[in-house]
């Protein structure tokens, strides 16, 4: 009975200074990539916050934020350049995960890495702009509407940037979710078929996880919730039409083949 090609691989080895030798290099270019970013984002930084703004300023009375702090003005932009940097960076960053770990892999797993990498990374930039696009407008237009005449609602700059930042990556990582829902099938973990006996527990689990990672409104958890599930559909999905086909299974285990 012969072995399969996958026990047969050799894998790249090292030693433990080696690998950290590695994980140094991959560091520095990931630091090295955000640096870059921001330092090119840094003159155009108040153009950028004019822009990020607009969904908020658009429904504020006066068409203006605040700056409470002395030094509000600085931070907010700043801030808000080094996260954009870190979300532009977002391809060079997984890629440099990806290089690190590679040379552990079989053959076969690195056949679906950079799909499953460029997937990935388009699905974080789709979180990202549909934030924008549809849960800011959606937000702080029904925030707005419950402003009282004799309050002025203008928030302050520095807390929008912290909100509308921590907001996005929140949805950039739940765009994941088909990525994810691959990736515990195709391990062997679970199946296709027990997880979609637990759609009615995913469901309310995608509630759940809107309570808790959106801010304290119906609308807002509703928008996350809802397309975290149709992100689970498309997951298990995907699981179906691209897993392995029996053949391909039968000839990667031990004694298909001899």
């Amino acid at each position: 009975m012969s072995e399969s090609a996958a026990d047969n691989e050799d894998l790249a080895e090292g030693t433990l200074m080696s690998h950290l030798v590695e994980l140094r290099s991959r560091l520095f270019k990931v630091f090295g990539s955000v640096f870059a970013v921001f330092v090119i984002l840094m003159p155009f930084s108040r153009k950028i916050f004019d822009v990020v703004a607009d969904p908020l300023v658009n429904v504020v009375p006066g068409g203006s934020l605040i700056a409470l702090g002395p030094i509000s003005p600085l931070t907010a932009v700043i801030s808000l350049a080094f996260y954009l940097s870190l979300f532009l960076s977002m391809p060079v960053i997984l890629y440099q995960v990806w290089a690190f770990v590679a040379p552990g892999l079989y053959r076969k797993e690195r056949r679906f890495a950079f799909p499953l990498l460029a997937s990935s990374i388009l699905l974080f930039y789709l979180g990202l702009l549909f934030a924008y696009f549809v849960v800011f407008p959606l937000v702080f237009g029904f925030t707005a509407s419950f402003t009282p005449e004799v309050a002025d609602y203008k928030p302050d700059m520095a807390e929008y940037v912290g909100f509308v930042m921590m907001v996005a990556l929140v949805f950039g990582l739940a765009f994941e979710t088909p990525i994810a829902t691959m990736l515990i099938v195709w391990t062997g973990l679970t199946t296709t078929e027990k997880l979609a006996k637990a759609r009615p527990y995913v469901f309310l689990g995608a509630f759940i996880i809107g309570m808790l990672l959106t801010p304290p409104d119906v609308i807002s958890q509703t928008i996350l919730a809802v397309p975290v599930y149709l992100l689970y559909e498309l997951g298990l999905l995907m699981s179906r039409v691209l897993r392995p086909k029996p053949q391909e299974e039968a000839a990667e285990t031990p004694g298909a083949s001899g």
